[in-house]
């Protein structure tokens, strides 16, 4: 009987932690989807970055990721604020995952060769919000920009 029990816990914490697993996925889909919006003009170029970064990111397939882009949007067009995403982040990544976390966003942010006022705003409050230091965003953010054909 002792043995069921034990399973059982054990069954439980298995599927909490595919639980907050899909959450922290999420989440961070989230905030990519809210960089996307973040200038007013989701394209299509912007949501194949997203699935393209997702799929690498999480080590998933493209009909995964954009069944989680998908789930995002919804998740996005619902939520009130970003406090629940960030927080997700920001209890389960260390500061290198969070340091990931922000320059995917600022890539996202520089994939259509222009930084729009509203998406340095956004990653910064994400930043913000995950207490990542204001230095390393900067650096994220010359580091990208760097790399991008701006």
């Amino acid at each position: 009987m002792l043995k069921k029990l034990k399973d059982l816990f054990a069954a439980d914490e298995t599927a909490s932690d595919d639980a907050a697993d899909d959450k922290l996925k999420l989440s961070l889909a989230a905030l990519l989807v809210e960089m996307a919006r973040a200038d007013f003009d989701q394209t299509d170029d912007e949501n194949a970055e997203i699935g393209r970064m997702l799929a690498e990111h999480f080590s998933m397939s493209e009909a995964e990721a954009l069944e989680l882009l998908n789930a995002a949007e919804v998740a996005t067009d619902d939520a009130v604020c970003l406090h629940d995403f960030t927080r997700t982040l920001h209890n389960a990544l260390s500061l290198d995952e969070k340091l990931k976390v922000i320059e995917l966003l600022w890539r996202l942010a520089y994939s259509d060769d222009e930084l729009n006022k509203y998406e340095d705003h956004l990653i910064r409050k994400v930043a913000d919000l995950m207490y990542v230091p204001v230095s390393d965003v900067v650096r994220l953010k010359n580091e990208v920009r760097a790399t991008a054909s701006v």
